[in-house]
């Protein structure tokens, strides 16, 4: 009994000399309950849509106003032909695009049952769930309301359904589970693997005593580091080969894009991922924290990306925080390649975005690092 009072007196003193770790452990549980409760919202509103209204009458207008009423449709960008539209939701600026044929008034007014498209960014299938049923809900209680009026006599609308809400769902038609949820865990798996094993990179070296032996050297700060980031960056790129490998074989995933692009771009996200190891193997003495901050970087990861819940149905102060991770960028790139087959002059931003990440990261590792024992 003696023996245990003993250990625990011990445990507990150890713990309070190292304070980041105990910070740490308290950290992580807050930082949980406050991305579940406050960042997780599985009801997605305020979908970034846009307009391509060809008929630029009252009625066209008035069902437009009904859309955004609803908060389900964000009426960000007006359209003026249809390539803006494509265009807008291949960036992924917009989950969203409407659009009214220049006949829609006058289909209403004669009777007829006015048609109306909206195409829906099937790639992220929560959202794309949300707004079909939204737009169908305002479409079939427009259609009520004149119905309604046909009763009472207000209307001679001869048509049994004077709304045509016609759904097309691009990139992943069939709402097929897999082909967003493969890219999306190909990018986890490389932030899981990357950040948690380089984070204990030098802290290792410091544990075992052989940091001393890299002091000796001539080898400057950025070398060290390079060392440590490229036989890692040939693991992550074994890791997307069996992913996308087995992505194909075994959930028929379609690869619409450049496979050669994807390689390229997913040199930026391997860096990225990398350098936040060496940050953090940067900041921490002991193996334990360095794991313990990996996980307070890595849960944002998968709750702040996009990867599990739409980043629209998120408040702003979440929102913009996943802006901060690498993996937002990444996955915006492994889905725009692998299910819209898009390229670089679409997804230049997210490659600018990971290139600055780097370069702060690394500069403020490269700068923390002293090539001598701590």
């Amino acid at each position: 009994m003696r023996r245990l009072r003993a250990m625990l007196i011990k445990e507990f003193i150890q713990m309070r000399r190292d304070r980041l770790t105990l910070a740490m452990m308290l950290m992580v549980p807050v930082g949980q309950l406050l991305l579940f409760g406050f960042a997780i919202n599985t009801d997605v509103k305020h979908l970034p849509t846009i307009v391509f209204n060809q008929s630029l009458q009252q009625d066209s207008r008035e069902l437009l106003d009904s859309l955004a009423a609803s908060e389900y449709f964000n009426i960000n960008y007006v359209a003026k032909n249809f390539q803006e539209v494509n265009d807008a939701v291949d960036s992924g600026k917009a989950k969203v695009g409407i659009i009214i044929p220049p006949d829609f008034s006058d289909n209403l007014k004669h009777g007829r049952t006015a048609t109306v498209q909206v195409i829906v960014d099937a790639s992220d299938s929560m959202s794309a769930s949300s707004a079909i049923s939204a737009a169908q809900l305002i479409g079939q209680l427009k259609s009520q309301q004149i119905l309604l009026q046909k009763v009472r006599g207000y209307t001679g609308h001869t048509a049994q359904n004077p709304y045509d809400i016609r759904i097309r769902p691009w990139y992943n038609t069939d709402f097929v589970s897999a082909f967003y949820m493969v890219p999306g865990i190909m990018g986890v798996i490389l932030t899981m693997t990357m950040v948690m094993i380089t984070s204990m990179a030098i802290v290792r070296e410091r544990e075992r005593g052989t940091l001393e032996q890299l002091i000796v050297t001539p080898l400057k700060n950025w070398e060290l580091m390079l060392g440590k980031i490229i036989p890692y960056s040939i693991v992550g790129y074994v890791q997307v080969t069996v992913a996308i490998v087995v992505g194909i074989f075994v959930f028929d995933l379609p690869i619409r894009g450049s496979i050669g692009l994807l390689y390229i771009l997913t040199a930026f996200f391997i860096v990225a991922s990398l350098a936040q190891g060496i940050f953090i193997s940067t900041v921490t003495k002991t193996q334990m924290q360095a794991m313990q901050m990996s996980f307070f970087i890595f849960l944002p990861s998968v709750l702040l990306s996009g990867f599990m819940f739409p980043r629209e149905a998120m408040p702003l102060g979440f929102n913009l925080l996943g802006n901060l991770l690498p993996i937002t960028f990444y996955l915006q790139i492994m889905r725009g390649i692998i299910l819209k087959g898009v390229g670089l002059s679409i997804l230049w931003p997210q490659v600018m975005a990971l290139t600055l990440f780097i370069i702060i990261v690394l500069t403020i590792s490269i700068n923390k690092f002293q090539k001598k024992i701590v």
